[in-house]
């Protein structure tokens, strides 16, 4: 089998301090899980930010550069700057950091969709900051806008504009149509990089008869012009990416995805998650690409023409 690219997500916009304190929220430590992570096996570390006085996300380029030109500096992996950042912010908000930083890879959500992380509010009694609750609580009437629109801007300022090359993360086999349909209009070519992400209330649920099914309409939609990885949030993260493994994808953990490292275990890193999958993938047979294949296979920019 090809190599495999780990990317890991270091800690998101969805989980609040108050599920962990292993959570990065502050410059040093999202710098140091990153840094850990690339050392452990990761290629890609994908990026948001975070509020360092009360950990809530953050979309200000000064957080962002308050970590990156650090990470880039200790570590060769490829920054992966979310264009997503958090479904309660505005499209300029969330691009204001990535046009700045004008990164090798971006993520780019392909639709609009509900993204509902209230019931993880049931589960917490000891809150460490007043914003978490109504957060988590008010995601019962939140919707992720991604229109096309919206995502024609993207590819244009990222794309286009700034060179980036594009994490397209497909909640649905609907946002693959939505791929095909930008792709056919020229405003993204090859190889593209697809994560399959399952198991966000309001997106794919995590059976693995999802992911065998959105693998043959990629394989349709695209045919050898695409790499997929998979995310799955929570319980399913290692089941799931260990299948995409064993169907020749690839693989992404992280704190932004799973909090734990086993059933009733939080993670204490981001770096422990990486290695327990570079175990498991290693054992089915698999050699995990270094940054610098990964650019080869992704055909990145390099990271010498970012502006970090």
């Amino acid at each position: 089998m090809s190599k495999i690219i780990i990317t890991c997500a270091i800690t998101g916009s969805i989980h609040t301090p108050s599920m962990s304190p292993y959570l990065p929220i502050t410059a040093d430590q999202i710098t140091e899980n990153a840094v850990d992570a690339a050392e452990a096996g990761a290629a890609i570390l994908h990026l948001h930010a975070r509020d360092p006085v009360d950990g809530r996300p953050s979309a200000a380029p000064e957080h962002f550069m308050a970590f990156l030109p650090r990470i880039k500096q200790a570590s060769g992996a490829v920054l992966n700057i979310s264009t997503g950042g958090s479904a309660t912010m505005t499209l300029d908000q969330r691009l204001a950091a990535p046009k700045l930083a004008a990164p090798e890879m971006c993520s780019l959500n392909m639709g609009t969709m509900n993204f509902a992380l209230y019931p993880a509010a049931a589960r917490i009694t000891d809150w460490k900051f007043d914003w978490e609750k109504p957060f988590l609580e008010g995601s019962d009437d939140l919707v992720f806008k991604n229109t096309p629109r919206d995502m024609a801007h993207v590819l244009d300022q990222m794309g286009t504009q700034r060179g980036a090359k594009f994490e397209f993360e497909c909640y649905d086999i609907s946002h693959l149509y939505m791929l095909r349909h930008f792709k056919d209009r020229g405003l993204v070519q090859g190889p593209l990089f697809i994560q399959f992400v399952f198991g966000v209330l309001g997106g794919m649920g995590p059976d693995p008869e999802n992911l065998t099914h959105m693998k043959l309409i990629a394989d349709r939609l695209f045919g050898d012009d695409y790499m997929f990885s998979v995310l799955a949030a929570g319980r399913h993260q290692m089941p799931l990416v260990t299948m995409s493994a064993i169907l020749g994808g690839h693989v992404r953990v992280g704190l932004e995805d799973s909090l734990m490292i086993s059933r009733g275990v939080l993670a204490r890193s981001n770096a422990e998650q990486v290695l327990k999958i570079r175990g498991i993938v290693e054992a089915l047979g698999r050699t995990v690409a270094t940054p610098a294949e990964a650019r080869a296979m992704l055909q990145l920019k390099g990271a010498d023409r970012t502006a970090m």
